[in-house]
């Protein structure tokens, strides 16, 4: 017998032995805490992130490197409220701030040589790890960024000291007068949220604890305000910036000031322990910066006009999909399509009415063409019948020529697949290449194509996407009461 062998006998003798200790002294639940103390976690259960441990590598770089390559790489929050970029024009918070560092850096060169960005979008939660993989120099979170005891990271000087996390819901919802009354009730927290630890103090002091809703990943914090603001969601919890931020284009939020999940956090930029002098110019740097006073100008521009989702299961609604869900529903089964996202699909184009007259011909229920039916083998698009049919057929022929590959996670290819339901196959696929080339992920959607997108056409696709995705999710909540 190997030594392997003989350990993982041993190992089991040892769990089976310590499970029915458990089971004869604790109740069932309990039982689980002790499977999950002694046995050892698969790698995909581990958490992201440097071991304990680990010291910075050949891939630190401080100033003096980031000099000598020519080159920043800033790690910056994917979220369009961090970095976002529409046709040349920031509406990302970060932006302008971090193009007026490379301002300075180059202004400050002994050399003369210049220094550019380069910004590396990743999900929050993956910024920080990253970082200490040497995958980028700085870190420019846009949000608080919760760093974990023992990371060999540092803090920049405060963007923004002691900001507090606040409760953010729909005006005309219930106001709550103190935390304690939010026992029972459940928070909309995007991934990555820094509301997670706050809650976790704020709980051991309740008999009934306040539920984290985490978010699909699609969604990123503007987008759950979007959410609360159409009443898909009850409320959320974001920094007080963020939410005076998006109240100026979502006018029915109601920031609750009062409740305040934690006010002790600094919005900061974060460098490695390893580059002092990095940190050394950046905090430098901030000393005297000044955020212009029209920074939010585009931004207020593009979101103030923009398509906002509306509450999809009001009663007219609810009566206007039961009427369709029938045929929505065969014909999704015949395309291996989710009938929910027709529906999704459907809301958004036409707000589930088939009698809908678009632009360009568009028609019906999702508003498809003569001509994309006709090329579907669907002689007849104005009716019920022939338009969910023309538009499933359409939705599949898609997928199936353009996005079959098992690269894409589900959501991700039905993004792709709405893309160029919207924008077109191939303007979709030259997006994809140029992402390649750009050092995006091709195959991700949501804040990685679709940056180069909102550049390239404006906020239009992205919106659109967007939208039907956030239309499938709230349905999706509801699929027990919308499925016969």
């Amino acid at each position: 017998m190997t030594k392997k062998s003989l350990f993982n006998r041993n190992l089991a003798s040892r769990c089976s032995g310590f499970v029915a200790w458990c089971a004869a002294r604790l109740p069932a639940l309990m039982v689980l805490v002790c499977l999950l103390v002694v046995l050892p976690q698969s790698a995909s259960a581990r958490l992201a992130g440097p071991q304990e441990g680990w010291t910075p590598g050949e891939s630190t770089r401080d100033l003096a490197a980031v000099r000598a390559s020519g080159q920043l790489r800033v790690l910056v929050n994917q979220s369009r409220h961090s970095s976002g970029e529409v046709r040349g024009e920031s509406i990302g918070v970060e932006y302008r701030r971090l193009r007026a560092f490379e301002q300075y850096l180059n202004r400050t060169a002994r050399d003369g040589r210049e220094v550019r960005l380069k910004l590396i979008p990743l999900p929050k939660e993956q910024l920080l790890s990253a970082l200490l993989r040497g995958e980028g120099d700085l870190v420019a979170p846009g949000e608080l960024l919760p760093v974990r005891r023992g990371m060999a990271v540092r803090a920049s000087a405060p963007l923004q000291r002691d900001v507090p996390l606040v409760v953010v819901a729909r005006q005309g919802n219930r106001r709550y007068q103190r935390l304690e009354q939010l026992a029972g009730r459940s928070l909309a927290l995007p991934a990555g949220s820094a509301a997670r630890d706050a809650l976790l103090r704020i709980n051991a002091g309740l008999k009934t604890p306040i539920v984290a809703d985490w978010q699909d990943p699609s969604l990123a914090v503007e987008d759950v305000l979007e959410l609360v603001h159409a009443g898909i969601l009850p409320m959320t919890a974001v920094e007080l910036p963020i939410a005076e931020r998006w109240a100026k284009v979502l006018p029915k939020l109601r920031i609750d000031r009062h409740l305040q999940l934690t006010k002790k956090g600094d919005m900061s930029w974060y460098v490695q322990r390893a580059a002092p002098n990095l940190r050394a110019s950046v905090d430098r740097f901030l000393r005297d910066y000044r955020a212009p006073a029209d920074q939010d100008a585009a931004f207020l521009r593009v979101y103030r006009r923009l398509y906002k989702v509306h509450y999809p299961l009001g009663r007219l609604e609810r009566q206007r999909l039961e009427r369709v869900r029938p045929t929505l529903m065969q014909h999704a089964r015949g395309q291996s399509l989710d009938w929910l996202l027709l529906a999704a699909l459907a809301f958004k184009e036409s707000t589930l009415n088939p009698a809908a007259r678009g632009a360009g011909g568009a028609t019906g229920l999702l508003q498809i063409t003569p001509a994309a039916a006709r090329s579907v083998g669907v002689a007849n698009a104005a009716t019920l019948e022939g338009n969910v049919q023309a538009g499933a057929k359409y939705l599949a022929m898609i997928r199936r020529r353009y996005f079959a590959s098992a690269q894409f996670n589900e959501r991700e290819r039905m993004a792709f697949v709405l893309a160029a339901y919207n924008l077109g196959p191939q303007r979709v696929q030259r997006l994809r290449a140029e992402a390649r080339r750009r050092g995006l992920n091709p195959n991700q959607w949501f804040f990685q194509v679709e940056r180069l997108a909102a550049e390239r056409f404006g906020m239009g696709v992205v919106s659109y996407v967007s939208s039907v995705n956030k239309y499938h999710l709230a349905f999706a909540r509801e699929r027990y009461r919308l499925e016969p």
